[in-house]
C-alpha cells in the first residue's frame, strides 16, 4: 500500500525534495506504510544527491513473524539505499522502560527517541 502510494507520487515527493541538503526518513517498518514507502523516499533522496539518514523501528516479537520478516527485508532494502540507518527495536523499549507498561506507551517512547535522534542534528 504505502510503496504504491508513493510511486504513484514520485514527482511530487521529489517535487517537496528539491533545494533538500539532508533527509531524515522515519518509518515503523513490518507494516505496508513505512516499509513500502521509506525505500521510494530515500531512493529519490539519492537520485538527487541528497544526505539521508534513516531512523525505523522493529516490530515489538509479539507482533509475529510475519511482520517481522516484513521488517527485516525492508529494512535490508532500506539500509541500500541510504547514507546512515538507525534502527530502534520496540523490544528494547520494552526492557529500558521496564516494569509494567501499556502498548500505546511503548510506541509514544519509540516516536519519541526517532524525534530526538532527528532534532539532533542541526538545521
Amino acid at each position: 500500500m504505502g510503496r504504491q502510494a508513493a510511486t504513484e507520487d514520485r514527482d511530487k515527493i521529489a517535487e517537496v525534495l528539491d533545494g533538500t541538503d539532508m533527509l531524515f526518513v522515519t518509518a515503523g517498518m513490518g507494516g505496508g506504510t513505512g516499509t513500502g514507502a521509506a525505500p521510494v523516499v530515500a531512493q529519490l533522496a539519492r537520485e538527487k544527491g541528497i544526505l539521508t539518514v534513516a531512523v525505523v523501528t522493529r516490530p515489538f516479537k509479539f507482533e509475529g513473524g510475519r511482520r517481522i520478516e516484513a521488517a527485516n527485508q525492508g529494512i535490508k532494502e532500506l539500509s541500500e539505499l541510504v547514507d546512515s540507518l538507525i534502527i530502534i527495536p520496540n523490544e528494547r523499549i520494552l526492557e529500558v522502560m521496564g516494569g509494567q507498561v501499556t502498548l500505546l506507551d511503548a510506541f509514544g517512547k519509540a516516536k519519541k527517541y526517532c524525534s530526538m535522534l532527528c532534532r539532533a542534528f542541526p538545521n
